[in-house]
């Protein structure tokens, strides 16, 4: 499926300051991106890199004086994602078998504090047999248990916070998800992206669950379908993957971000509980 994708943020730099901006969509086996454009007003100078397993696509930019700069990205990407059959997975697969890569996502981190929130796993979800019905019932209780209020959080909330609180957006909704998910024995990663027909436009996190061998994706907001998603990264959590780390003195100033599907054929996606079968960009 091609979509187009667009963003444009503006930021005000008060003193030498560098920026990490993570907003190109990724290149994998599964997503290709056919064309794109980043332009910066006016010229600075930008470095683009990656590391690690997940390879995210990352933007150094330089800043050397105050300015107020703006920075475009236009992408057309095709996606591919694999419907997969769980009809035979029979439960959590045993750490002992999990692949070396996987295990980082069993452990607490900063965002999803999974050790403090084993009880309440155990006690909601402790009941369902299979791994995916584990993590739809996950889904589906955030999704009736915590109100989706733009503002309500920032930058420094937590699962944990969020569980308490019980309003968030949609970093709070993916890492609290996330947090269940490992509280369970279930690696979970964080999960950016560009969101078909997001309402309010924005950029989209949600997460994915590793079961039966295979990172199946979950949104336990709802707010977009699940094959409708262009991934720009992956992470631990909102530490690994957010869309800017700044260092220095840098308010946003404005955020335009948009996601249109090219292709008339498109049909949204959603999940229940009682499928035997995920979805998967990997």
């Amino acid at each position: 499926m091609k979509f187009q994708v667009h963003s444009a943020l503006e930021y005000q730099v008060q003193q030498p300051s560098t920026l990490i901006l993570n907003i190109h969509a990724l290149r994998s086996p599964t997503q290709t991106v056919l064309e794109e454009t980043l332009e910066l007003e006016p010229y600075l100078r930008a470095e683009e890199f990656s590391f690690g397993q997940n390879a995210n696509r990352l933007l150094r930019l330089e800043v050397t004086e105050p300015l107020t700069f703006k920075i475009t990205y236009k992408a057309i990407v095709d996606t591919i994602y694999q419907i997969i059959g769980l009809e035979k997975e029979s439960g959590t697969t045993p750490i002992m078998q999990l692949d070396a890569d996987v295990i980082p996502y069993l452990y607490p981190s900063r965002y999803a504090q999974s050790d403090k929130l084993q009880r309440l796993a155990y006690s909601k979800f402790g009941k369902y047999d299979k791994a995916f019905e584990k993590v739809c019932a996950i889904t589906d209780w955030i999704y009736g248990n915590v109100e989706y209020l733009s503002g309500s959080t920032n930058s420094q909330t937590s699962a944990y916070d969020t569980v308490t609180e019980r309003a968030g957006v949609c970093r709070d909704f993916a890492h609290l998800g996330i947090a269940l998910c490992r509280a369970l024995s279930i690696p979970a990663r964080y999960f950016t992206a560009y969101a078909f027909k997001l309402n309010p436009p924005d950029f989209h996190a949600c997460f994915e669950a590793y079961i039966g061998g295979n990172w199946i994706i979950f949104d336990a907001t709802k707010l977009a379908p699940l094959n409708g998603l262009v991934k720009i990264a992956n992470g631990r959590d909102a530490a690994d993957a957010a869309v800017a780390s700044i260092f220095g003195n840098v308010s946003c100033l404005s955020m335009q971000v948009g996601c249109d599907a090219i292709e008339e054929n498109f049909t949204p996606l959603y999940y229940d509980i009682n499928q035997q079968q995920g979805l998967s960009y990997s």
